[in-house]
């Protein structure tokens, strides 16, 4: 049976009405805090999309009638994107080592986030999602799993799951996958790091190659951010860890932090990250940490801070509009919103929409570009990149995927 994973509340239900229909009364938790209200039995459901009124929708949705459907794929297999939900439906995958702010809190206490990850796929993109918190940590038992899961899914989006593992389990799954797996943690951030920096630059007359960024934090995200402006020409672009800059001088990097310090840092820098923004463009946080006032006053006339530390900046808005031309953050309180659900729907809609077998850097650049014109003519200081509640981003980034994946070859249809 076709179905769909929907919000199963709507605005108007409150939780008297959860009482007379037979739910347990609201506990102590629910009243004094609304988030516990809103999430009180879980914010999904399953919904069909066909009828079943009588004995005659019964044999078509059900027995005697799915049994052709099922002769028919197991004949010409290609057919399961026509005849079920697979082309159209994500899954959500998590073994709860790093979740949001939190850190490792396991599979079950992951499981609202992912929640909360479906029904924006859902509201932003149109694309069914289902979340699955894994109870493994092992890189080869989440690939083994999510593998013998696949068949039941159009795209795998992974999600909060802690560096480094987090590369090699998204390596492994593609090679052995053939639909798109996508880290959200990772690609997600970065195209909206683009888009909104690349209207900075328009907005202050300058090309990317003109600039040069310094990225606190070499995670999953930081790494990813750092590719992404290789890959869109930024004029040079070096990592920061907790020891200082990722430099090839350095002998104690993972083999991730090797790798991104052999086509990053073109000027060399090494020491701390503070001594690394003299003279910056770009400052781009995803650390959690904290930066001096001193260091953001020693950047570039003209920069930009990008503190995306959630809930708190690595630099305040307030100090950093002291010296910055431009200032983002990671919060909805505040102008420039660096939000991943700007890209994620619309990615998995695009690459959906073509039966893409995967993700490419081409369809992520796209993304970007097409997110970041969203903007237009309304570039401003304070609105670099547009509001998830922007109703031409999801179209914008859609399409744009679409053509990139056709345009690389990876399409089906």
């Amino acid at each position: 049976m076709a179905a769909e994973i929907v919000n199963p509340r709507s605005d108007s239900e409150t939780g008297s009405e959860s009482e007379q229909d037979g739910a347990e009364p609201l506990t102590s938790l629910d009243s004094f805090d609304p988030a516990f209200a809103l999430h009180r039995g879980g914010k999904m459901a399953v919904k069909a999309t066909v009828p079943v009124r009588d004995k005659d929708d019964l044999s078509l949705a059900y027995t005697p009638g799915v049994a052709k459907v099922c002769s028919a794929i197991a004949e010409q297999p290609e057919l399961v994107h026509d005849y079920t939900w697979k082309s159209s439906v994500v899954a959500v995958v998590t073994d709860g080592t790093a979740v949001l702010g939190l850190g490792d809190i396991g599979a079950e206490a992951s499981l609202p986030v992912m929640e909360g990850k479906a029904i924006l796929f859902k509201q932003f993109g149109g694309v069914d999602a289902v979340p699955l918190a894994l109870s493994c940590t092992d890189v080869d038992e989440i690939v083994e799993t999510v593998v013998r899961l696949a068949p039941s899914f159009g795209g795998i989006n992974l999600e909060d799951i802690s560096a480094p593992r987090c590369f090699e389990v998204e390596r492994k799954l593609q090679e052995r996958l053939d639909i798109p797996v996508f880290h959200d943690d990772q690609h997600g951030t970065a195209v909206v790091t683009l888009a909104a920096l690349r209207n900075a630059a328009r907005l202050s007359g300058r090309a990317l190659s003109e600039l040069r960024a310094v990225i606190s934090g070499a995670g999953a995200a930081g790494v990813a951010i750092a590719k992404m402006l290789v890959e869109a020409g930024i004029g040079d672009v070096a990592l920061a860890d907790r020891k200082g800059v990722v430099s090839r001088d350095r002998g104690d990097l993972t083999p991730i932090k090797a790798e991104v310090a052999s086509f990053t840092n073109k000027a060399g820098l090494s020491g701390s990250l503070e001594a690394a923004l003299e003279g910056a463009d770009v400052f781009i946080g995803v650390s959690g940490g904290t930066v001096s006032e001193a260091a953001v006053a020693s950047m570039a006339e003209g920069a930009f801070v990008f503190a995306m530390a959630n809930p708190n900046p690595e630099v305040h808005p307030e100090v950093a509009h002291k010296y910055a031309a431009v200032v983002a953050t990671g919060r909805s309180d505040f102008p420039n919103q660096i939000n991943n659900v700007l890209a994620f729907p619309g990615i998995f809609a695009g690459a959906l929409q073509v039966r893409a077998s995967r993700i490419t850097e081409g369809m992520k650049l796209a993304a970007a570009e097409a997110l970041a014109s969203v903007v237009g003519d309304d570039l401003a200081a304070d609105y670099v990149i547009p509001s998830p509640f922007d109703e031409r981003v999801a179209p914008a980034v859609t399409a744009a995927v679409a053509a990139a994946a056709r345009a690389e070859g990876v399409a089906r249809r």
